[in-house]
This record gives C-alpha cells, sequence and structure tokens, in this order.
C-alpha cells in the first residue's frame, strides 16, 4: 500500500467515527488548502514553464476558428501569467480561480502594467459570468484538480452555458499514464538561491488520485550561515484521466468534441502522451 493509499483509510477510518457519509460519498475539496503560502513563490519554481508557446498555441487555434479578438475566460488563472500573454495578443481577459492568495499576485501583476483584466475568486464548478463570451481556455492541468467525474461534467456545462454560440473551449489535462509511470511516487527536489522545495508524489493506483506534499523553505532574513528561513507545506490532490473519460464528459455535457492533440509534440495522442490538449465546440444550449 502506497502513501496516498494509507491517507485515504485514514480519511473514511475518521468520517466513518464521525457519522459522516462514507469516503466514496464525500466531495472532498483540495484546493480549500492547496495554492495558499505556495502562491508567493509558484512564479519562481515555475519561471523554466513555456508560457509563451502554451499562449501561441491558443491563439493559433482561436484565430483557426476567427476568434481573434474579444472576450476570453481563462479558468483556473493562477497568477495570471497565460491571461496576461493572451491580454498582449488583443484579447479582453477574465481570469477565474479559487485561490484568493494566487489571485492577490495576478492583481499585483495588473495593477504594475494594467491590461484591463476582470479577475474573479470563484470555484469553476460554480463560476458566473455577466454575459457569455468567445472562447474559454483551461491549461496547466487545472481541471485535474477536480477529483469526481461529475464535477467535470459540472464545469463542462458551465462552460458550455457562458460560451457565445459557436464559441470554443480549449483545455489540457495530465493522463493517467503521467501520474502512474512520470511522477507517481516519485520525489522532486530543488534548491534557489532564495528558497527550496521539496514536492513527494504519492499515487493511488484504485483511484488514480497523485497526492502531492510540497514543503517549502522560504529565506526571509539575511544573515550568517544563509540567514532565516520560514517552512511551510502544502498538500495537493490531482486525479488523473483518460481521453476516452474526458471525451465522453464533453458530450454528456451538450459540447462537440472536436480534437485532441498530444500537448507536448501537437501531433496525434498517444497512450505515452502524458499531457493531452482538447478542443470542443458550443453547438446549441
Amino acid at each position: 500500500m502506497n502513501g496516498s493509499c494509507g491517507r485515504n483509510g485514514v480519511r473514511q477510518s475518521l468520517a466513518a467515527a464521525a457519522g459522516f457519509p462514507s469516503a466514496a460519498k464525500i466531495k472532498w475539496r483540495p484546493w480549500v488548502e492547496a495554492y495558499t503560502d505556495f502562491a508567493q513563490v509558484y512564479d519562481i519554481f515555475m519561471d523554466n514553464a513555456p508560457y509563451d508557446r502554451w499562449a501561441d498555441f491558443l491563439a493559433e487555434r482561436l484565430k483557426r476558428d476567427g476568434i481573434r479578438d474579444g472576450l476570453v475566460l481563462d479558468l483556473g488563472c493562477g497568477t495570471g501569467t497565460v491571461t496576461r500573454l493572451l491580454a498582449e495578443k488583443g484579447y479582453d481577459m477574465i481570469g477565474v480561480d479559487s485561490s484568493e492568495a494566487m489571485l492577490n499576485i495576478a492583481l499585483e501583476k495588473e495593477a504594475e502594467n494594467r491590461q484591463n483584466i476582470l479577475y474573479l475568486e470563484q470555484d469553476m464548478r460554480e463560476f458566473e459570468l455577466y454575459g457569455t463570451v468567445r472562447a474559454v481556455v483551461c491549461i496547466c492541468d487545472s481541471l485535474n484538480y477536480l477529483l469526481e467525474e461529475e464535477d467535470l461534467l459540472e464545469t463542462f456545462r458551465l462552460v458550455n452555458n457562458y460560451l457565445d454560440p459557436g464559441g470554443l473551449f480549449v483545455f489540457d489535462f495530465n493522463t493517467v499514464y503521467k501520474y502512474e509511470t512520470v511522477i507517481g511516487d516519485a520525489t522532486i527536489a530543488e534548491n534557489r538561491e532564495d528558497c527550496s522545495f521539496i514536492w513527494e508524489n504519492f499515487y493511488d493506483p484504485e483511484e488514480r488520485i497523485n497526492e502531492y506534499d510540497v514543503t517549502v523553505f522560504v529565506r526571509e532574513q539575511e544573515g550568517p550561515e544563509g540567514g532565516l528561513f520560514r517552512r511551510f507545506t502544502e498538500t495537493h490532490y490531482q486525479r488523473g484521466y483518460t481521453l476516452s473519460d474526458i471525451r465522453g464528459l464533453i458530450e454528456k455535457s451538450g459540447l462537440h468534441f472536436v480534437e485532441a492533440l498530444d500537448a507536448d509534440t501537437l501531433g496525434e495522442v498517444t497512450a505515452q502522451s502524458e499531457r493531452i490538449y482538447c478542443i470542443a465546440r458550443e453547438q446549441g444550449k
């Protein structure tokens, strides 16, 4: 039994002892605790992420459908890096995220260089907009934080509801293959001048849930022997999905499935694809 299975067992025992429904019936909300303290160092440790390449792909794909401007929603926008890149490409951006700490950083960027981006603190399963948008994007595995298929389905239905007629939904997700083979039960560590992290993964193949235990050390004072560092920890949960899972939920939501691409090669999806882009279209409410 790996670490994730043991943790699940503890949660089930506590739920039963407290008289709550079984764990299978409880909607865990892991994002409530995720991206709080970690938000302050998120951009530091993500500085090697290919944001420009992601934004280029999104803009090019939208333009293929004639969407060259207008309102675009970035769902799970985080600190707003991709949101801002798309704003630079001429889109009127709305960013939605459930983490107040991540949105605060996005707002700091907006204050330094105004792009008239509207940021909303909302759960993506319950988000509300003032009207429809031409496109919705959701990348960097934000949807993997939804641990139940019914939550994904509700999110897809909301996307369909808020898309203009014929509007486009472009998103990515991490695959079961990635969690099982690439990062599952691995430990990743990185040391920077003013902060370091240890990232431990525990994968439960039965539930297809990957638990990330993140420990971060941040320098708060200069001094001899490195100065004073503050230590904090966060636990994140993500679920692996297959393309078949996602396509079925897209179609059930009322959206039209258009295509899927390997997000690294932009070619055909294979059994070894770690991250997949999906494109869906509004086809009538």
